[in-house]
């Protein structure tokens, strides 16, 4: 436990976006409060799905060789019409992909979550207090003063932090303090989320997530890992809550596909799936991430992922900040880049929900990216970050990598992934050494000692690459000397 009367950051929400925002903190050498409502992980599913990018980060945390034991390899998704005839296909790598891992995972959020807090509880410069509820948040000069209430005692206490990072959910506390509210994008629909625990092996179910589409009654299925299968059924205008979690009525709705005999129900729960952004992300030293700060429809299973970008996205910078060796603009740079990044994933979801809702082949072929197959086929969306004083990009070009993930090889004799050599700080890569020494927080590798790295320069036709430790591309130059001119890192 920190021995600190001022943490230096307090985390509200321990899901998956405020564990792993904690976690990379904390590997910063950051003292962290973590405020969490609930006294344990919540044990049902709720997110089913994250891709390579976000096991990118559970790596940087230091726990993905254990979560990758409990994960299913998700082959891709396919709409079909009401006669189960293929729409659009959207087929995910089987192989490893550049970013050092599988494209597309199923899980079981509570084997994620348990992870993620044996590593924080681990820790020793963190404390996390559960069964204890957010009340307030005010700022006062060079901290925020925390009121909180106490479960189930109800006693009142307080805590003190120089940042605070509303990781608390769609109806966020830390968000209603910063004001400015959300930006409807106009998607709001009920959905009936089945999960279920097969009985026996059933492999006629497939291990595709197939969209149904239907303007009737759409649905979708989910293979989750193990015997974990799920279905989401859209809800009717007259139809209650209360009649469609039933047994007998969500048998009903399954029984093409599946009986009691078959699987076990293991959570039925109706939804209300969104589109919103929230129109400030930051006020002083109140912030937020995760679903606090977006809402998007599941149909790309991004929702997460989105949370987990925040926090690798946001957690270098609020140590610069805190340990002095950053402006305040590095922290007005968060919103800048995760909106709009956030943004492209909320809106093709909301496209994706339209083309689900309908079984228009037109509507379909929006999506098409290839039909090399004979048949519509989508590739997943590579957005850029906004654009920032910490991606220098070429907007009117195309082909500029600056603001898109940098890629992942293995490197020399040992075979390592480059994050696992180089850890959550910056990177540079050139062709030669600099002449110039970097400071500690960046590490430098030349491409003469790696030809992985070589290769990925030639790639990207440039002679040096800053990495930034959230492994997006933040600039891009003729030598490592250039960078250091370019973006003052040094």
């Amino acid at each position: 436990m920190p021995d600190k009367t001022i943490f230096d950051i307090a985390v509200v929400g321990y899901g998956p976006t405020g564990a792993t925002l904690a976690s990379l903190l904390v590997r910063e050498g950051l003292s962290v409060l973590v405020i969490e409502r609930e006294n344990d992980v919540y044990d049902l599913p709720r997110a089913v799905h994250f891709d390579d990018e976000t096991m990118r980060v559970f790596q940087a945390v230091g726990i993905a060789d254990d979560l990758v034991k409990f994960l299913h390899i998700n082959p891709g998704m396919r709409f079909v019409d009401d006669q189960d005839n293929l729409l659009l296909d959207w087929p995910r790598d089987p192989d490893i992909t550049a970013q050092g891992w599988n494209a597309s995972y199923r899980f079981h959020q509570p084997d994620l979550e348990k992870l993620l807090r044996a590593y924080l509880e681990n820790c020793g410069n963190v404390q996390i207090v559960k069964n204890c509820e957010l009340r307030k948040a005010a700022e006062v000069e060079e901290h925020v003063i925390l009121g909180c209430k106490e479960h189930p005692t109800g006693s009142l206490i307080e805590f003190k932090a120089r940042y605070v990072v509303g990781c608390d959910g769609a109806n966020s506390i830390i968000r209603k303090t910063i004001g400015g509210g959300l930006n409807d994008l106009g998607f709001r629909e009920r959905w009936l989320v089945l999960d279920l625990l097969l009985n026996k092996p059933r492999p006629d179910l497939g291990d595709h997530t197939i969209q149904f589409c239907n303007p009737k009654r759409p649905m979708t299925y989910c293979r989750g890992p193990k015997n974990r299968r799920r279905w989401e059924i859209t809800m009717l205008e007259e139809e209650s809550a209360e009649d469609m979690v039933r047994p007998e009525r969500v048998w009903d709705l399954l029984s093409r596909w599946i009986t009691p005999e078959d699987a076990r129900l293991e959570r039925n729960a109706v939804y209300t799936f969104r589109s919103a952004i929230a129109y400030k992300w930051r006020k002083g030293r109140l912030l937020i991430a995760g679903d606090a700060a977006h809402l998007t429809p599941p149909f790309m299973g991004q929702g997460m992922c989105a949370g987990v970008r925040d926090a690798s996205n946001l957690a270098w910078k609020l140590a610069a900040d805190v340990q002095d060796r950053a402006g305040d603009a590095l922290l007005d740079s968060y919103q800048i880049e995760r909106a709009p990044h956030a943004l492209a994933y909320v809106e093709t979801a909301m496209l994706l929900g339209g083309l689900i809702n309908s079984m228009d082949r037109q509507r379909a072929s929006q999506f098409e990216q290839d039909e090399s197959q004979g048949q519509a086929s989508m590739k997943s969306i590579q957005p850029k970050l906004g654009q920032s004083d910490l991606v220098m990009s070429q907007p009117e070009n195309p082909d500029d990598p600056v603001g898109r993930p940098f890629a992942q090889p293995r490197l020399g004799a040992g075979d390592i992934l480059l994050d696992d050599m180089v850890g959550y700080r910056h990177l540079i890569i050139s062709q030669r050494p600099p002449k110039r020494q970097a400071s500690s927080d960046i590490i430098c590798l030349s491409a003469q000692d790696y030809p992985p790295l070589a290769q990925l320069l030639d790639q990207l036709k440039t002679g040096a690459v800053w990495v930034r430790p959230d492994r997006y591309i933040g600039a891009v130059a003729a030598d490592a000397d250039a960078l250091f001119e370019q973006m003052h890192l040094n």
